[in-house]
């Protein structure tokens, strides 16, 4: 069977699938690998369309690995950017499967089908994708191309930020049955996986179109027999209800880690972004979580500069929320603007130069307030998984090195932390 090359752009629900396709190629006798080297018989791209860099990215890696493929080899795209591309754009980049969003369950035996009986242009993708109202099952595999397994629950979005492209590809928010959810968690346990990561589009409305809650499935896997370690994906800041911020508390099983995407600390600019909540209510949000699950919980978070509209007051509004949100590790982006959502075509777009001054303004104080939660845990003894070549991260997801074998969990003494990440020793 043939060598099959494996590349995944995107948010953690992208790499959840990745895992799944990557999972299911090896069943069917396949080696699965992430170096683009001259020996792959063919290739399955997850591609992202959260900005129009990400289009380009993609475009550019299609092109990169059709040239490494040759004539021969079977090249399959899936996920947001070509849920859009026109299909004769696709069959000239060289694409021989074009899947989208939906249908990633049967891409990979189209890989296989194909590679038996040679290249042949499919279409796989659901043209009208609100259409779909039904989950689509993709049974988490032991990680293939990780150590923690990434388990997404919840797919689509109705939320409609006006610089947000992915609800017009990703759909409607459905969400996987509970049921599932755990027994696919047992079975992980039962092969070795150690930490999993729910993920999600949005992930904090998972359950309401199956008549659950988050809050629920999280009460369920805290009863669950072995789990090492549990991890939430982004959440939205307005879905951290009581109810799920009790269940989060409660859960022994949950490494005390969140990132809720601010974007924004100016109430006029959330309003035009459509977020749903106020500066002051993000920072309610913070203070719940520090009284009620841990005052050294880690919340990290996205800030999008040079919004439009976004005056030097707005922005200084931003720079003050983050300080009073007691960030850990936080990431900065200029706001470009996305052809398709509303924002792009929005009065008082921000010049280039500013965004550039304002980003780097706010990564000088992310790296500020970064370090300065990290060096609390300097001197203090962390568990750590091990992930690969003797790194990993903490509970609070902090990366560390440590000595120890890959998908172990260690206790270690923090002796540094050198802006980045920690450095550890081991303990007798």
């Amino acid at each position: 069977m043939g060598l099959i090359f494996v590349h995944v752009f995107g948010c953690r629900s992208s790499l959840c699938e990745g895992e799944y396709i990557a999972g299911a190629l090896k069943s069917y006798g396949h080696e699965v690998t992430q170096d683009l080297t001259p020996g792959i018989s063919s290739a399955v791209i997850v591609t992202c369309s959260v900005t129009q860099e990400a289009d380009r990215k993609c475009r550019s890696l299609i092109r990169r690995v059709r040239k490494v493929l040759g004539n021969d080899g079977v090249l399959a795209v899936c996920g947001c950017w070509s849920q859009a591309v026109d299909k004769n754009s696709a069959r000239e980049l060289g694409v021989d499967i074009l899947g989208g969003s939906k249908g990633k369950n049967i891409l990979p035996s189209a890989v296989n089908e194909m590679l038996k009986h040679g290249r042949a242009f499919r279409d796989l993708r659901v043209q009208d994708i609100f259409t779909v109202s039904e989950w689509e099952e993709l049974p988490s595999s032991l990680p293939v191309m990780h150590s923690r397994a990434f388990m997404k629950i919840q797919d689509g979005c109705n939320h409609f930020c006006t610089y947000c492209i992915i609800p017009y590809l990703r759909g409607r928010p459905v969400s996987r049955q509970p049921g599932n959810i755990i027994s696919d968690i047992k079975r992980l346990i039962d092969g070795g996986t150690k930490e999993i990561i729910f993920t999600g589009i949005h992930l904090g409305i998972y359950g309401r179109d199956i008549d659950t809650s988050l809050a629920e499935l999280i009460r369920s896997v805290s009863e669950i027999d072995g789990l090492k370690r549990f991890r939430l994906g982004s959440l939205e800041p307005f879905s951290l209800n009581d109810e799920l911020i009790d269940a989060l508390a409660e859960c022994e099983s949950f490494c005390h880690h969140l990132h809720l995407p601010l974007q924004s600390g100016d109430d006029g600019v959330l309003s035009a972004m459509r977020r749903g909540y106020t500066a002051r209510d993000f920072v309610k949000v913070c203070e719940n979580l520090r009284q009620k699950i841990s005052p050294d919980i880690h919340i990290s978070s996205d800030i999008l500069v040079g919004f439009p509209g976004e005056s030097d007051s707005a922005f200084n509004n931003t720079i003050d929320i983050m300080r009073a949100s007691g960030f850990g590790r936080v990431h900065v982006f200029p706001y470009s603007a996305r052809r398709g959502t509303i924002a792009a075509d929005m009065a008082g777009q921000v010049s280039s130069s500013v965004k550039v001054s304002r980003v780097a303004e706010a990564i000088s104080l992310g790296r500020k307030l970064f370090s300065g939660y990290a060096k609390r845990f300097v001197g203090h003894e962390e568990e750590i998984l091990i992930e690969r070549d003797s790194k990993g991260h903490t509970r609070h997801y902090i990366e560390a090195t440590c000595k120890g074998d890959n998908n172990e969990i260690v206790k270690a003494e923090v002796i540094r932390f050198d802006g980045s990440g920690f450095e550890c020793v081991c303990g007798n």
